[in-house]
């Protein structure tokens, strides 16, 4: 009997042998890549702007919702110990401990861990290898991270005004749609490549 993290088959399953040592590995890649692309940001208070949540969907969608889940919290997990994990802060410094737990982004970071299950859930189901249902998986990944993070940053950074916080993260949503867009491209050409070259 061999034992994995995997509830059912996600595209990386074509190119990786099931194991439990593969899936702690695609775990641990999966934070890594979250924490670099946390890095490539445009400075901003009280939220900057990065390629994170691009990622972080991507992890989900590839990893599927258990891997993907795991793999999320374990990033949450890194940067609440004290590694420099998160995105930097407008002066450049990184929030680590309590301080990332007590912030305006704690939200966020843990709407990353609730996207990537879902988004995984929806890519177990062969959401990622269709285009329309694609970009349907990454907006509705998004309103998770958008449905925790921004009540969070209305908390610490808008006094509780909701409306406010709204408004300041209308960007953010723009954005992100541009990444569901691209998603759209990236996972259903990745099945398609797959099938080309395995058949």
């Amino acid at each position: 009997m061999s034992f994995t993290l995997v509830a059912k088959p996600t595209i990386v399953d074509r190119f990786i042998k099931r194991s439990l040592v593969a899936d702690i590995a695609l775990v641990v890649s999966g934070a890594a890549l979250t924490a670099v692309a946390a890095q490539i940001s445009i400075p901003a208070y009280p939220v900057p702007f990065t390629l994170q949540t691009l990622v972080v969907l991507l992890v989900g969608a590839s990893l599927g919702s258990r891997r993907g889940i795991l793999s999320l919290a374990l990033y949450a997990l890194a940067g609440f110990a004290g590694l420099p994990v998160f995105a930097p802060k407008a002066d450049g410094s990184h929030a680590v401990g309590f301080e990332a737990l007590a912030g305006p982004t704690a939200g966020f970071i843990l709407g990353f861990v609730a996207a990537a299950f879902v988004v995984g859930l929806l890519a177990e189901r062969k959401w990622s290898s269709h285009v329309i249902k694609t970009f349907v998986a990454f907006v509705v990944g998004s309103l998770v991270i958008y449905l925790i993070g921004v009540p969070v940053l209305s908390s610490f950074a808008f006094k509780g005004d909701l409306v406010a916080a709204i408004t300041y993260m209308v960007p953010f949503m723009v954005w992100d749609v541009v990444k569901a867009v691209i998603a759209a491209g990236l996972l259903p050409g990745a099945w398609l490549l797959v099938k080309k070259t395995q058949s």
